[in-house]
C-alpha cells in the first residue's frame, strides 16, 4: 500500500493530474499493489479564497505520504513569489528534497528543433541541487524604492549539500551505465574502460568561492567511481554543447540556479514542456519526494482540455521508480513511447488536435496491451 498525496493545483494542473492518477491506478492493478489517495486543496485558488498557502495541517498530512504528485500551481491573480516560496520551496526545503531529477530524453515520433537530432543523441539526465544556492533567500534591500536602492541575494552552498548531490549523480551514472555503458564517451574513454559519464556544470572561473567548493567536492567524489568518465563545462559552454552535440552528455550535475536554466533548454530539445517530467527527490527517503510535470499551470489553455498529459505520465513513471516499482515504471514509459512513436494521437503542442483525455486514454490502452 502506497499513500500518494495529490496537489492538483491550478490551471491545467487538475486536467493532467486526472490522467496521471488514472494511469497509476491502472499499473497498480496490473502489478498487484494498492494505492491510497490523499487530495490536498493547495495553490492559487486556495490562496485567493482563504489567504492560506500551506497550512500546518496540510503540510503534516503531506509529510505522512509516501510520495506527492503535483499538477501545477500558479495564477496571474497571485503576486509572484507567494506560491513559489510559500508552497513549492517550502515543501522542497522542509522535506529535504535535495535533488531535482530531470530526464531529458527524445522519444521517437516527437519533433525537436535540432537539425539531424535523433533519440539516440538526446538521452541525458540533469541532477540539479534543489535546496541551496540563490533559492535559499539570503539577502535583502536597503533604501528600497529610492534611487540609492541596493538589493543583495547570496548563493549558499554547503559541503554536505554538494556531496549529497554529487553522490546521487555518480550513483545514477553507474546505474545508467549498466543499461547503456558507453553513452557520451569518447573513443579514448572507451579504450580506458570507462562506463558512463558525469559532467559538472558550474562557473569556476568567475564564482571562485562557491564553485571552487563544487569543483573540489566533485574531484574527491570521482575518486570513488573510477569507472565513470568525468568532465567539466562552464554553464555557457554547456548550453552551446547541448545544442551542438547533445550526445556528449549522460549525467549532468549542477547548481540550483544553473540547473533551473539548462533543464528548460533540455525540455525544448526533447520536444517541449508537454513531455518533460521531474522529481524533487529526498534521497534518504526520510520525507516524501514530490513529482511534477514542468509545464506549470498554463493559464492560457486552462479549461480547454488540450494540455499534454505525457509529462505527467512520465512523472508517474519516475514516482514508481522511486517507490521501488521499476517494472510498473517501465510499463508507463513503454506505453508513452508507443503512443508517441505511432503519432496517431497528439495534443496541439505536438502538432495534433486531440484532447488531454484522449491522449491519456491512449497511453493506458497501450499499457494494457503490453
Amino acid at each position: 500500500m502506497f499513500k500518494i498525496g495529490v496537489i492538483a493545483g491550478d490551471g491545467v494542473g487538475p486536467e493532467v493530474v486526472q490522467e496521471g492518477v488514472e494511469t497509476l491506478k491502472l499499473v497498480a492493478q496490473l502489478e498487484g499493489f494498492e494505492v491510497e489517495w490523499k487530495h490536498f486543496d493547495l495553490g492559487g485558488e486556495r490562496y485567493l479564497r482563504t489567504g492560506e498557502v500551506l497550512p500546518a495541517e496540510d503540510k503534516e498530512g503531506l509529510k505522512q505520504c509516501d510520495a506527492i504528485l503535483l499538477g501545477a500551481v500558479g495564477t496571474p491573480l497571485v503576486p509572484p513569489g507567494v506560491l513559489e516560496r510559500g508552497l513549492l520551496l517550502d515543501l522542497r526545503f522542509s522535506f529535504r528534497q535535495a535533488i531535482n531529477l530531470r530526464p531529458i530524453k527524445l522519444y521517437p515520433g516527437v519533433d525537436t528543433p535540432l537539425k539531424d537530432a535523433t533519440p539516440e543523441k538526446i538521452d541525458m539526465v540533469v541532477i540539479r541541487e534543489n535546496n541551496e544556492d540563490l533559492y535559499v533567500g539570503v539577502g535583502g534591500f536597503t533604501h528600497k524604492g529610492t534611487p540609492d536602492e541596493v538589493a543583495i541575494q547570496s548563493s549558499v552552498n554547503t559541503r554536505k549539500g554538494v556531496d549529497k548531490c554529487l553522490h546521487y549523480a555518480f550513483e545514477l551514472a553507474r546505474k545508467r551505465a549498466a543499461e547503456r555503458p558507453f553513452a557520451g564517451l569518447t573513443e579514448s574513454e572507451k579504450a580506458a574502460g570507462k562506463r558512463g559519464r558525469v559532467t559538472l556544470v558550474a562557473k569556476t572561473n568567475v564564482l571562485t568561492f562557491a564553485h571552487d567548493l563544487w569543483q573540489r567536492a566533485y574531484n574527491e567524489m570521482a575518486v570513488n567511481y573510477p569507472e565513470i568518465a568525468t568532465d567539466y563545462n562552464h554553464v555557457d559552454a554547456c548550453c552551446m554543447h547541448m545544442i551542438r552535440v547533445p550526445q556528449r552528455y549522460d549525467v549532468i550535475v549542477t547548481t540550483n540556479m544553473f540547473g533551473d536554466i539548462i533543464t528548460d533548454l533540455g525540455a525544448v530539445l526533447q520536444g517541449g514542456l508537454g513531455v518533460a517530467g521531474s522529481g524533487n527527490i529526498n534521497p534518504d527517503k526520510a520525507f516524501p519526494s514530490m513529482f511534477e510535470p514542468v509545464h506549470g499551470s498554463a493559464p492560457d489553455i486552462a479549461g480547454k482540455g488540450i494540455a499534454n498529459p505525457i509529462a505527467t505520465c512520465l512523472t508517474i513513471g519516475m514516482m514508481l521508480d522511486h517507490l521501488g516499482k521499476p517494472h510498473a515504471a517501465d510499463l508507463v514509459r513503454k506505453g508513452v513511447a508507443q503512443v508517441l512513436a505511432e503519432a496517431k494521437v497528439k495534443t496541439p503542442d505536438l502538432g495534433g488536435t486531440d484532447s488531454t483525455r484522449t491522449v491519456g486514454e491512449a497511453v493506458r490502452s497501450a499499457i494494457s496491451k503490453l
